[in-house]
């Protein structure tokens, strides 16, 4: 969390207010002003609610250390691109190559990148795709589907990004469905999703942001007193292949999208 988008008195007013000293500090205004200074985090004090952090975090977007600006971190990619074999990575991570340029198929959409970094589309340009298609070329390590399910937070380095991640990408998503039924059966028909029924719930869907990073979505449509519920899966692959960073900034574009389309009313 950033020091200069929310003060001690912000994260004061979220907290019990009880001193209960279970977080190893006299005070919760003490925990709080450790909190702005980056000592603590929200989640050291077992007092306080996920649902209450995770609206703090939707509240401030900043996230500090772990926010890179997209611009310095789209740079550094293509830095990476130049130093690339697109030939020799291509089979890896299930692109083609053509007149030195790399072919990914994302949702159906093919995005084409030069060695510079720059990425062309015949469809319109999604932005957000850039840096997580960049990081995904680049990325040191490659390994194949594995047909294994991990939730967010069981990926490499998930639980230090859950609160967001729960907050930006899973509860809009939910939000979502619940207001527009139709929509996640309308993504199987516009993304080339892939509806499965091994999965206990009213909707579930396999969906490939790039070839080897297949996510599923799972929803149980609220009932009788009971909530609604969406949870986000990914192959155990995914975290072979992208950066969390990458994984989580992937999620939260393509629950972007989700949401215009909506808007649509498609």
């Amino acid at each position: 969390m950033s020091k200069s988008t929310f003060t001690a008195l912000d994260v004061y007013k979220i907290l019990p207010q009880t001193n209960c000293s279970k977080c190893l500090l006299p005070s919760c205004l003490a925990f709080a002003a450790a909190v702005v200074a980056g000592r603590k985090k929200l989640e050291d004090c077992p007092d306080l609610a996920a649902n209450i952090i995770a609206e703090f975090a939707a509240k401030y977007q900043q996230t500090g250390e772990m926010e890179v600006g997209q611009a310095e971190f789209i740079d550094k990619l293509q830095k990476k691109m130049l130093a690339t074999d697109l030939e020799a990575v291509a089979p890896l991570i299930g692109a083609t190559v053509q007149d030195d340029r790399l072919t990914i198929n994302s949702l159906g959409k093919d995005f084409v990148f030069d060695h510079q970094g720059n990425m062309t589309s015949e469809c319109h340009i999604i932005s957000w795709v850039l840096a997580p298609a960049l990081s995904y070329i680049t990325h040191k390590t490659h390994a194949d589907i594995s047909g294994k399910w991990l939730s967010f937070r069981e990926i490499k380095g998930g639980i230090e990004w859950q609160v967001l991640f729960t907050s930006r990408c899973e509860e809009p998503l939910r939000q979502l469905a619940d207001d527009n039924p139709d929509l996640l059966n309308d993504l199987i028909d516009l993304f080339m999703g892939k509806a499965i029924d091994w999965y206990e719930a009213d909707i579930a869907l396999v969906l490939h942001p790039f070839p080897k990073i297949p996510i599923l979505i799972c929803y149980q449509a609220p009932e009788d007193d009971l909530e609604s519920k969406l949870t986000i899966f990914f192959d155990e692959c995914c975290s072979t292949n992208l950066h969390i960073k990458s994984i989580f900034t992937l999620c939260s574009g393509l629950v972007q999208m989700f949401t215009k389309i909506a808007e649509q009313h498609l």
